[in-house]
């Protein structure tokens, strides 16, 4: 890689592997994530998508190769506060309301506004009308939307979001897209995981995986041209027939 590109890339992975028992998870996997576009990183249930995102995030023990996040090595404590997290399962507490939640997560990455930093998140999220809430009565799209705003707290460079969406209704959905997409303009990075391939069109660039291999990346324009296809579903289709006429 060059020089340049390092520097256009928040996130540089080269020759991860990452083996479970006597499964490899992910082989050979070479990938960059471009500094203030959303990536998508797409591909069915099992592929090694939340593998891949634990890896970016330091916390998943790989057998090979390096990665690289924002400048530094991944999981360094240099990046606590300039890479945000989400995971599938909301990870706030349900005795608290969802201010109590922000408040704690803010003093936990020392902001010193916590009032109006916690206030910017929770208009963020579409939360206000039920700031103090208490958790365990949110809904499951609302508690999720509880761990996004926590992962928006301090600003971070870099936000991984595993599958932010699963469960929301299609408004819900639309308006956490348009938050994305904001948050991009702004010069954020995003990586977000998901399933669901048309969410592929709403994406700057796409990774997609299959059985912890890299099966295309590149734009979603490329994609459907690579393909000959008109949707995401139908492309991704495409780019797995070679391979499973072959396993016939």
């Amino acid at each position: 890689m060059t020089e340049e590109s390092a520097a256009t890339s928040a996130v540089t992975i080269t020759g991860l592997r990452v083996v479970r028992g006597i499964r490899t998870v992910l082989s050979d996997f070479n990938a960059s994530f471009p500094r203030g576009r959303i990536t998508g990183l797409l591909g069915p249930s099992g592929s090694g998508k939340t593998t891949l995102l634990r890896c970016v995030l330091g916390v998943q023990i790989v057998a090979d190769g390096k990665i690289t996040v924002l400048g530094q090595a991944a999981g360094s404590p240099r990046l606590r506060d300039r890479v945000g997290y989400v995971s599938q399962t909301p990870s706030v507490y349900s005795d608290l309301t969802v201010i109590e939640n922000l408040a704690y997560f803010a003093r936990v990455l020392g902001i010193r506004d916590r009032h109006e930093a916690v206030a910017q998140v929770v208009e963020q999220v579409d939360l206000t009308d039920h700031a103090n809430h208490l958790v365990a009565n949110l809904s499951g799209g609302q508690r999720a939307r509880v761990s996004l705003a926590a992962a928006l707290l301090g600003e971070p460079e870099l936000l991984v979001l595993d599958e932010p969406t699963v469960g929301l209704d299609p408004v819900l959905r639309e308006s956490l897209w348009t938050l994305f997409a904001d948050l991009a303009r702004a010069g954020r990075t995003l990586i977000v995981s998901s399933h669901v391939m048309d969410e592929a069109i709403r994406c700057d660039e796409l990774v997609l995986l299959r059985d912890g291999e890299l099966v295309f990346s590149d734009t979603p324009t490329a994609l459907l041209a690579q393909t000959g296809t008109t949707n995401a579903d139908e492309a991704f289709l495409a780019l797995l027939q070679p391979r499973a006429q072959g396993e016939q």
